[in-house]
């Protein structure tokens, strides 16, 4: 079972190897980790999708992050509404004759060409992993030459209070 947790650690040399070392020591697998700068100083969020086995090691996991000295915050985003997306990266072979069928396959994806050359294009495209998978899907007879992935990148959506500024919450949580 997969599990997406968001953790706000300490922004220190060595803490991204404490994590991860932690992982490997409990033989526990990372589908992606996105790690980045966020909204206070000195401290960076991780994204970590992991594979495990059930809730009981789940627990487990949670528990272990929390005895962390540079974990500040851990939040389990599994089961929880939560705004996520991954970066997709596409080199794709493109001779001219094909580029105009390549640019209409693409537009509905909201992809974009980012970088065009004589016999090749790179296409960049955000959103789910399923988004992501399906265009890919789509571009392989053309001629997949290299591929780079973000990882999931995930912030859980505004709470719900049930008092009378619901409605204008639930207008601005719309994902798009």
């Amino acid at each position: 079972m997969k599990q997406l947790l968001a953790l706000k650690v300490n922004d220190h040399p060595g803490v991204l190897h404490r994590i991860t070392g932690l992982f490997l020591r409990r033989g526990f697998n990372i589908a992606t980790i996105t790690v980045g700068a966020c909204e206070e100083p000195g401290v960076s969020r991780m994204t970590i999708l992991l594979e495990v086995a059930d809730e009981r090691v789940m627990d487990q996991v949670r528990k272990q992050l929390a005895k962390q000295v540079d974990v500040l915050e851990v939040e389990d985003l599994t089961d929880r509404d939560a705004v996520t997306r991954e970066l997709c990266l596409v080199r794709v072979e493109a001779p001219l004759k094909m580029r105009s069928d390549l640019h209409s396959l693409i537009q509905p994806f909201r992809a974009q060409l980012i970088d065009v050359g004589f016999e090749t294009v790179v296409v960049e495209v955000t959103g789910s992993p399923a988004k992501i998978d399906a265009l890919l899907d789509l571009l392989r007879p053309f001629g997949v030459l290299e591929i780079v992935r973000t990882g999931l990148a995930a912030l859980p959506r505004e709470r719900q209070t049930g008092n009378g500024g619901t409605a204008r919450r639930e207008a601005r949580s719309v994902e798009v």
